[in-house]
Order: structure tokens, then C-alpha cells, then sequence
């Protein structure tokens, strides 16, 4: 529930620090600029909203690891609803707009995480998760978007060092095999979601697993 709460913290101030010629820059999701990546942000957040106030009367059926699904091809940006976020980010026309959008949902969000009982169950796309395990699987949710943020963003802040170290974690536990420990985590992140390519070294040390990668989570 707290590194939760430092990542998304961690995230919206990166946005609200972003000078207004930097939301027309390319973020590091394919098809994205950095306005639309903050909108979809705002859908995130609306999401999270949501499924905290959507209690289940079943057991669980996912985790914070099973949460995700894996997909076989990555994004290419064409998907209708990748289509839709890039024109609600269009209509916002002024940066500051969006800014303030993003901080008023993603306030919220915020605070009803910190609500929460993390042993409560809650139900969402069909799966049903305890609100600790929904919240848990976010931190990779934020910790990845801010590296598409900060993706051609030099002089932005990058998310927290145990963010990128928790993400790791449950992106090996999804790969089913660790990373080689020459990888910092922020490159086991990258590498491994496909958000870059892995060098000629990096794939001669990945061995069996460069064969699996990229995994496209969704």
C-alpha cells in the first residue's frame, strides 16, 4: 500500500513539474506523445476509483502477479482504444488543462488507496483481487509508465529506486526466471516489456529468456 502510494506520488509530480513544450514530446509508448500518456494516466486513475468503491463477494482469483496477462505482439498504437486516449488528449488543447485534470482524479485515487482495507475484496475485468494485491500490481502499472514518461525526457525525475526494484521483482515472477544481476532494474524493465531492444552483450547474457521477451503486459 506505501509504495503505492510513493510511486503514484512519484508519477503525478513528475507530470506536474513537466514544462508545457514537453507534453508534445514522444513518451515511450508507441504511438504516444507525452499529452497522450497523461491522459491515459487520467484513465488509470479513474480506473483505480472505480474498482476500490466495486467490492466482490467471491474469493480472489488473481494476485498482484496473475493480474496481468501477457500478450504476444507488442502495441503498435492503431488499437481504437490507444486511437480514442490521442484524440481526448488532443481536445485538452492547453497542457495546463490536462495538468489539472490529472492531479484533481489522481488526487483521489490517492486518497482512496490510502483508504482502503487492503484485505477487502474488490472485482475488476472479470478478475477478482484483495485491494493490498490490486494496489501491489499498480506499482508496476506506475513504475512503467514513468519510464515511458521520462523515455525522452532527460531532465525529468525517474520513479523511485524501489519501485523499479518491486517491479522487477514481479516481472521476473511473471517471466518465471530472474534477469541477469548485471541488469539494473530499470533495464530488466525496459529490456523485458520490450521498451528497448537489448544489446547484442545483454541478449548473450539473457540466453533462453531473449527468446521469450518481449513480455507485453496488458
Amino acid at each position: 500500500m506505501d509504495l503505492f502510494s510513493r510511486s503514484w506520488t512519484a508519477l503525478r509530480t513528475a507530470v506536474a513539474e513537466l514544462p508545457d513544450e514537453d507534453f508534445a514530446r514522444p513518451s515511450g509508448c508507441t504511438g504516444w506523445l507525452v499529452r497522450d500518456l497523461v491522459c491515459h494516466l487520467v484513465i488509470d486513475a479513474q480506473d483505480v476509483l472505480i474498482t476500490l468503491v466495486t467490492p466482490a463477494a467471491t474469493e480472489p482469483t488473481r494476485d498482484a502477479v496473475t493480474y496481468w496477462d501477457v500478450a504476444e505482439t507488442p502495441p503498435t498504437g492503431d488499437d481504437p482504444l490507444d486511437a480514442l486516449i490521442v484524440r481526448l488528449a488532443a481536445a485538452y488543447e492547453e497542457p495546463w488543462l490536462l495538468k489539472f485534470h490529472f492531479d484533481d482524479v489522481g488526487s483521489a485515487a490517492g486518497r482512496a488507496a490510502e483508504l482502503a482495507d487492503p484485505g477487502l475484496r474488490v472485482a475488476t475485468q472479470d478478475v477478482v483481487l484483495t485491494v493490498g494485491d490490486y494496489l501491489s500490481a499498480y506499482v508496476l502499472e506506475w513504475t512503467l509508465h514513468h519510464l515511458d514518461l521520462v523515455a525522452h525526457l532527460p531532465d525529468a525525475a525517474e520513479p523511485p529506486a524501489e519501485g523499479l526494484a518491486r517491479s522487477r521483482e514481479m516481472l521476473e515472477r511473471i517471466a518465471g526466471t530472474a534477469f541477469p544481476a548485471s541488469f539494473s532494474d530499470k533495464d530488466a524493465l525496459l529490456v523485458g516489456t520490450g521498451r528497448r531492444a537489448p544489446t547484442g552483450a545483454e541478449k548473450a547474457e539473457l540466453g533462453e529468456l531473449a527468446a521469450r521477451l518481449p513480455l507485453v503486459l496488458g
